[in-house]
């Protein structure tokens, strides 16, 4: 697929990603999947209990990887936990493993048949990742994935903060231009 019609299925909006009606929502997890602050207490709190009871089943997941269950009670199917890196200062792979993260996730909605995926700023919030550069890495990572991958119709990237929606405007504007 051509570079530009893989951005036009990328949309950026700020919102409750917990609201977004959508195949798959992804969940930044932390590696034990039981749930924590942020978005991932959000996501268990909406899904319920039973989200937590599978999650126990999965045995934890590691930093960059992702692992699906069902969405329960929230409007998405299903949830992929992705764990992004916690910043060390940027000296210890975080990049990577933050394009694995993304990367991971998009492998996960393609063999749960997700045709609409919904994204948080992953590891932007108590992992302290830069959130511009970690907004530079989400737009990279799924622009270069959907180029490669048509069977996906839409990613959103769900911004809790103004700040984090303008950091992810901008690097799909520099996406789009390069």
């Amino acid at each position: 697929m051509e570079r530009r019609e893989a951005i036009r299925k990328i949309t950026i909006k700020r919102g409750d990603i917990t609201k977004e009606t959508v195949d798959a929502i992804v969940n930044a997890a932390n590696s034990s999947l039981l749930g924590g602050g942020g978005v991932d207490g959000a996501i268990h709190r909406a899904a319920g209990p039973e989200l937590l009871t599978e999650c126990a089943s999965l045995g934890g997941c590691p930093a960059g990887r992702a692992k699906t269950t069902k969405g329960y009670r929230l409007p998405a199917k299903f949830v992929i936990h992705t764990v992004g890196p916690i910043w060390r200062g940027g000296k210890a792979g975080e990049e990577q493993t933050l394009a694995d993260a993304y990367t991971n996730s998009l492998k996960e909605a393609l063999r749960i048949g997700a045709k609409t995926v919904a994204f948080p700023a992953i590891s932007t919030g108590v992992y302290h990742f830069p959130p511009e550069r970690a907004a530079q890495i989400a737009v990279e990572t799924v622009a270069d994935f959907l180029a490669q991958h048509n069977e996906i119709d839409e990613v959103r990237l769900v911004c809790f903060s103004e700040e984090s929606e303008q950091w992810h405007r901008k690097a799909l504007e520099e996406k789009a231009r390069a």
